[in-house]
């Protein structure tokens, strides 16, 4: 039975797992937000939350924001807040899919004076960028149409490079723009930025700080996710994930949820590739916790990612190469198989205790009182959720 080498613990120590602010909020079906006792009320008290994640898993030391969602007064004492719970501001996400205007579209729209709107929306999230030293600017698009004949589609596909070549102008020197996209939802008939092509084709024209941003949740049915990923290390255009995991659709689920071979297969490619510990490449979760508690659930999925990740480290690249020369097909499989069935807890269990941390984080938690505390003080006030 394979184990973790010392290089492997090493590699495996500089892993980093950014959370979204969001998923710390109340969230639900299509039909209703379920609210929940200790939900925070405002940025502040998500990166509290946030925080608990990193204390117990040493795996989490970045906080994604959503803008507006997250917008304060003072970005300067949300930076020092986060800074004081040992966590750090990261991505800027923006969001053309909640006001009126963008009905019909947002960096696509016919309209100068709604594209435009929609592009002043990204400048003022570069600004926040600015503030709270972030590098990354993540743009998921709403936009596409419900009926033949609706639109001009590559008159919207000019529009949309119009539109996003201007917010890469704006950009600082040390900034990026990572363009994820999305086969389907909330279009019906066709979707801008469907698929990692289209988002490759975009970000390619605009310069080398534009990159694709792959959500595991965002393909149609038996889409083989690992050789996109494979495809964009090789094309130098993998600039960020959003992990999750779906049964249907984009069920924004915990990662590894559904199909934990699957988040294997890819952590094996991202491996083999050079995108893990790559700091061009972010790791980042894009989950919703509906029924079940959220800092547990957020606990729950990145020690998910650091168990996939520390198996596919232990594939045996030089068997799998001499089995794939020979053309032994069975033999081949069999290389991933025993890398995919080793229990690696055990060993990250010991790997935790020996660097300060509880063996188990999701028990460390549960004892710590810390969700008996947010739930007795967080009374009164606005609890966060999905669009606030």
């Amino acid at each position: 039975m394979s184990t973790l080498s010392s290089a492997h613990l090493s590699e495996l120590e500089k892993q980093a797992i950014e959370l979204p602010s969001w998923a710390f909020g109340n969230s639900g079906t299509r039909f209703r937000v379920f609210g929940t006792s200790g939900t925070p009320r405002d940025p502040f008290e998500k990166i509290s939350d946030a925080a608990q994640v990193h204390k117990h898993t040493g795996l989490a030391p970045a906080v994604a924001l959503h803008i507006p969602w997250d917008k304060v007064d003072d970005y300067e004492a949300l930076r020092r807040h986060a800074a004081d719970n040992g966590v750090s501001l990261g991505t800027v996400n923006s969001n053309t899919f909640q006001d009126e205007d963008y009905k019909f579209g947002a960096l696509t729209h016919h309209d100068d004076r709604i594209r435009q709107k929609a592009i002043d929306h990204h400048f003022d999230c570069i600004d926040v960028m600015h503030a709270t030293g972030s590098r990354d600017l993540k743009i998921w698009l709403a936009e596409g149409s419900n009926y033949p004949g609706q639109n001009d589609m590559r008159a919207r596909q000019d529009r949309l490079n119009d539109s996003l070549q201007k917010i890469y102008a704006r950009l600082g020197e040390e900034q990026r723009i990572v363009l994820e996209y999305k086969f389907f939802e909330p279009s019906f008939y066709h979707t801008d930025v469907p698929d990692w092509g289209t988002s490759y084709v975009q970000v390619a024209s605009l310069g080398d700080r534009a990159h694709v941003c792959l959500d595991t949740g965002h393909h149609a049915p038996g889409t083989n996710i690992e050789f996109i990923v494979m495809q964009l290390l090789r094309l130098g255009r993998l600039g960020a994930f959003d992990f999750n995991s779906r049964f249907y659709a984009d069920d924004d689920l915990i990662v590894g949820a559904a199909d934990p071979f699957q988040l294997f297969r890819i952590l094996y490619e991202v491996i083999r590739g050079g995108g893990f510990n790559n700091p061009e490449v972010t790791f980042m979760l894009d989950q919703c916790h509906n029924i079940e508690a959220k800092i547990p659930g957020q606990i729950r999925s990145v020690l998910n990612v650091q168990e996939m990740t520390a198996r596919a480290l232990l594939v045996d690249s030089a068997a799998l190469d001499a089995a794939q020369q020979a053309h032994d097909v069975l033999a081949a499989n069999a290389v991933f198989m025993d890398a995919f069935y080793t229990d690696v807890r055990p060993q990250l269990a010991a790997w935790r205790e020996e660097r300060g941390l509880n063996a188990d984080p999701m028990a460390a938690y549960a004892a710590s009182g810390y969700q008996q505390k947010i739930e007795a003080d967080r009374v009164g006030g606005v609890q966060a959720g999905w669009g606030a």
